[in-house]
């Protein structure tokens, strides 16, 4: 076929799988291939990183501004509408989870695009009767994005994992590709959720909020719209396709006494992470009380982008040295590092909150936010994708992690303002810094389960820990002939059909070039 700018013929076959091939003048412009495949079904990670941070700036906007009496009239609105996407999370990561072992990643990929799009249009156009009927669309829109969200932790970053371990991917660059893939997905997202929701304060001004808020939220089914054409156009990984247990039942109990120490450890560690990090968030108050007394809605989601841009620099950096320490040394050193710099932003607190030295504070917090996205939060997603099971289940063990972890976040959300009460009364030293010092204390245990139960994964980690599967289920008395899709052969099985066809030859009589009388 040929397209009417480009001058030769392309075809239009998918550009990821066994054989990658750029198939038209667009995607040869951009290089889709097999580097292009671990973005294709990661990268989707930025519009749910968006979609989950750009109600931050949002429900600023509507709780303070536009439906203020509906909030004060009900306060659990206020509760509800950050913390409600946390339970479309967990649903979402919990039946994608199968959906992508059972059906395949690239289905499960672009429902959680559709679902994400669809849904971040919609809670932009929220609207009922009165105040409370749009809150309650609004708030509906929100769970069911939340799905999407979540949903794309068991498929698109484990089809990311996989694919990051193709024979054409260096081996010194299998973590920092899956890292930039996702994580720092979701950090650059969290960023431009709060600069477009200043760049739409700065056309529509004061007496527009409500486009304002409205555009936000709605310019987040723009980044799924994008990535939907390249995950269309991409093949199932290899190694699930050689692995899968699609056309079989999957042994529960048999991965459950391989895989559940490892499995417990990822997830206890991801609800610590996320239980922990609530509190320091609060850090943000100090900051913003000194430096913008006077503050305004301008001033208040500028310094939102500010904050978050601390992610930056730590998962930019931890994309690098993760191949060099391994995901397991990278998450201890991050967390040791949070730890010892909690305790010294707990231990000068009323010293560095003041006026002259807010800048010092500031300084110590986006280097705690660094270190955190550095070890924890680049590599909890790395470990529950490569050190906790099989390509067979590793969509459900990745959600179980990754739901368990989100669980971890919403308890935070509801449990430390009391636990902060009960350090003393507020505006006091010890209400001020006592969750702190609890969460620094929490990074450590983190650290130390890490170290005990968590091992060091090594390039072709996955490709490695599927044959050895294949071996445990034979030597428990499995059936493994129907594991993988159709007309595909893993390489156990490629091993064993060389292995006959070489004992075959060898029996077979040496051929003569005798003349026949």
């Amino acid at each position: 076929m040929k397209l009417p700018w480009s001058k030769n013929k392309v075809d239009l076959e998918p550009t990821t799988g066994d054989d990658p091939k750029d198939s038209n003048a667009f995607e040869k412009k951009i290089g889709l291939s097999k580097k292009g495949a671990i973005f294709a079904a990661g990268a989707s990670l930025f519009s749910d990183g968006y979609a989950n941070a750009s109600i931050g700036p949002a429900s600023n906007i509507i709780k303070t501004y536009i439906y203020a009496d509906a909030f004060k009239n009900r306060p659990v609105n206020g509760k509800l509408l950050p913390a409600i996407a946390f339970a479309g999370i967990v649903v979402g990561q919990l039946s994608f989870g199968w959906v992508s072992d059972k059906i395949g990643r690239k289905f499960g990929m672009l429902l959680c695009t559709a679902i994400v799009f669809v849904f971040s249009a919609l809670q932009a156009a929220s609207k009922g009767p009165g105040a409370q009927g749009t809150i309650n669309a609004l708030l509906a829109y929100r769970f069911l994005v939340g799905i999407g969200i979540g949903g794309e932790y068991p498929t698109g970053s484990v089809a990311a994992a996989e694919n990051t371990e193709d024979p054409d991917i260096p081996k010194k660059t299998q973590q920092r590709l899956f890292v930039l893939a996702t994580n720092t997905m979701i950090d650059f997202a969290f960023v431009i959720s709060y600069f477009v929701c200043l760049v739409c304060l700065w056309i529509f001004g004061m007496n527009h909020l409500n486009a304002v808020w409205r555009m936000t939220l709605g310019l987040g089914c723009v980044p799924p719209l994008l990535m939907f054409y390249f995950r269309f156009k991409m093949k199932e990984p290899e190694a699930y396709t050689k692995n899968a247990m699609k056309h079989t039942k999957i042994p529960y109990w048999l991965i459950i006494k391989r895989y559940w120490v490892k499995l417990a450890a990822v997830s206890i560690t991801w609800f610590l992470y996320d239980w922990i990090t609530y509190p320091f968030g609060l850090y943000a108050t100090p900051i913003t009380d000194v430096a913008d007394p006077d503050g305004t809605l301008y001033t208040s989601i500028g310094w939102g982008c500010l904050i978050n841009f601390f992610y930056v620099p730590g998962t930019l950096a931890g994309a690098f040295v993760v191949d060099y320490l391994g995901p397991k040394y990278c998450m201890i050193f991050g967390l040791c590092c949070q730890c010892l710099i909690g305790c010294i932003l707990s231990g000068t607190y009323n010293l560095l909150t003041q006026s002259n030295r807010i800048a010092g504070f500031a300084i110590l917090y986006g280097l705690f936010l660094g270190f955190g996205e550095l070890g924890p939060g680049n590599n909890l997603g790395l470990l529950a994708s490569k050190a906790i099971g099989p390509t067979a289940t590793r969509g459900q063990l990745y959600g179980i992690a990754a739901a368990i972890g989100k669980v971890g976040a919403f308890i935070g959300t509801y449990t430390f303002p009391q636990i902060q009460a009960s350090f003393g009364e507020p505006g006091s030293y010890g209400n001020n810094t006592g969750v702190f010092w609890l969460g620094s204390g929490l990074a450590l245990v983190s650290a130390a389960i890490t170290l005990v139960f968590i091992p060091n994964i090594q390039p072709d980690a996955m490709h490695d820990e599927d044959i050895l599967f294949r071996e445990y289920l034979e030597a428990n008395g499995w059936d493994t002939s129907k594991m993988g899709l159709k007309d595909t052969v893993s390489d156990v099985e490629g091993a064993q059909i060389a292995a006959h066809g070489k004992a075959e030859k060898d029996l077979d009589p040496p051929a003569t070039t005798a003349p026949v009388l």
